[in-house]
């Protein structure tokens, strides 16, 4: 399937393919080093030397920071960071396996994207300008889930063929 859009600047209309040529080679080698990225990350947490502990992380390393209130409340709370002691790892890792194989890329990378919004202001390493690695990953995931990088040598430009999916049109938004 053809990865294709339209959009609409300064009042002209234009429809362009970008599956074909360079942008599409880019595109993929971006949804595929985010993935690798972030099913890394999931896989050194979850198979590390100890269980993956964030409350070290919310309620020290986050100070100064414009959410360091809510993470130490969070790490406070015992369920929820129960919960988030597993979905950190497990959610970066099914990320990973999403962008990697370009299966429901668009969940992936919204989900992807939420991590790293937390990442960005948990961390307030700002200390050489707003611009760093949390926000450049946040970029990556907004990329790759504006542009459906999963039509594009992924498994998503099969899903999306199936009549499960045709039938459901709504599903689209998840897939790409």
């Amino acid at each position: 399937m053809a990865a294709t859009g339209q959009i609409e600047m300064l009042g002209n209309r234009m429809d362009f393919d970008y599956s074909q040529g360079v942008t599409g080679y880019v595109l993929v080698l971006t949804r595929l080093i985010t993935g690798y990225w972030f099913l890394n990350a999931g896989v050194s947490k979850l198979m590390g030397p100890e269980a993956f502990d964030a409350s070290g992380w919310m309620i020290h390393g986050t100070e100064g920071a414009p959410i360091h209130g809510f993470l130490v409340w969070a790490a406070n709370t015992p369920w929820l960071l129960e919960f988030t002691n597993v979905m950190i790892p497990a959610g970066e890792f099914l990320i990973g396996l999403g962008l990697l194989v370009g299966a429901l890329v668009r969940l992936a990378a919204f989900f992807g994207g939420v991590l790293m919004v937390f990442f960005y202001l948990g961390n307030a390493d700002w200390g050489h300008g707003y611009v760093n690695g949390d926000l450049f990953g946040l970029m990556l995931f907004v990329i790759v889930g504006t542009l459906a990088a999963g039509r594009i040598l992924g498994l998503d430009a099969i899903i999306e063929t199936l009549a499960f999916v045709r039938q459901r049109p709504v599903l689209k938004y998840l897939l790409g």
